[in-house]
């Protein structure tokens, strides 16, 4: 936060010409160390406390930039939702603030989760007012498809849905996994990351998908993801989905014996 404020005014980028988004959840310890002692990098933390502490942060950073504030990878586990200082808390920073509320899921259960938070009221205990949240970040692609039904009831209830991980930690790019979607980039002459991409953005629930880009060729190899949804329509992209589906918790568990740094 504190390297894009900078950035962003080093620039003079005005509010209304940028989309910044920010969470709040973890704290960092890694103190930038990649070999860590075999200690955590970053600890969960959804308290009223923290929330409030990392709150304050955000907003002397980022003021009026600011135009989403999501919980960092909420769970049933970590009670964030069932916090009524949380949401009393939350409820307070979109109306003093005109911040929108947001959360990121992560994990088997992202859809159990959702439906929890699309339960959540900026008026409590009235499920006739608006929903507390305005937007909804999830895991996604060819192979994890299970929260698919959850984010379009968000998306019919009135949530942005953002899309991350839409090639699996790379994993639809190279190794095991990675061979039906290269053999359907061969045959529709397309690269593998576009097929990926275009296979989300092919969803109902019409995602914001982040690419995670880190060059720009990678950034334009990206961006024709929309060019060939529109040249080869849905039903292909349909017929590799149902070809790549995984149960939820074999994804997660391969997930979760990946190397990280």
């Amino acid at each position: 936060e504190q390297f894009l404020s900078e950035w962003l005014e080093t620039r003079a980028i005005a509010p209304g010409d940028v989309a910044v988004g920010s969470k709040w959840g973890y704290r960092y310890t890694a103190d930038w160390r990649v070999d860590n002692g075999g200690e955590p990098h970053e600890v969960k933390d959804h308290s009223v406390g923290h929330l409030r502490s990392q709150s304050a942060e955000t907003l002397a950073l980022l003021g009026k930039h600011l135009r989403l504030y999501q919980i960092h990878s909420a769970t049933l586990e970590s009670g964030v939702l069932a916090d009524p200082e949380v949401r009393g808390e939350l409820r307070q920073l979109k109306t003093s603030r005109g911040v929108r509320l947001g959360l990121s899921l992560s994990g088997v259960h992202q859809a159990a989760t959702l439906r929890v938070a699309l339960a959540c009221r900026m008026e409590e205990g009235n499920p006739a007012s608006p929903c507390l949240f305005d937007c909804v970040q999830a895991t996604y692609n060819l192979m994890e498809q299970s929260v698919g039904e959850a984010l379009l009831e968000a998306r019919t209830e009135g949530l942005e849905v953002i899309v991350k991980e839409a090639m699996a930690n790379g994993r639809l790019l190279k190794g095991p996994r990675a061979g039906p979607v290269a053999d359907a980039a061969a045959k529709l002459g397309a690269a593998a990351d576009q097929v990926c991409l275009a296979a989300v953005l092919a969803q109902p629930f019409a995602p914001l998908v982040l690419s995670g880009a880190a060059t720009p060729d990678q950034v334009a190899s990206n961006a024709g993801a929309e060019t060939l949804l529109a040249e080869v329509g849905n039903e292909v992209l349909t017929d590799l989905a149902e070809k790549m589906r995984m149960d939820p918790k074999e994804y997660w568990d391969e997930r979760s014996a990946l190397a990280w740094n």
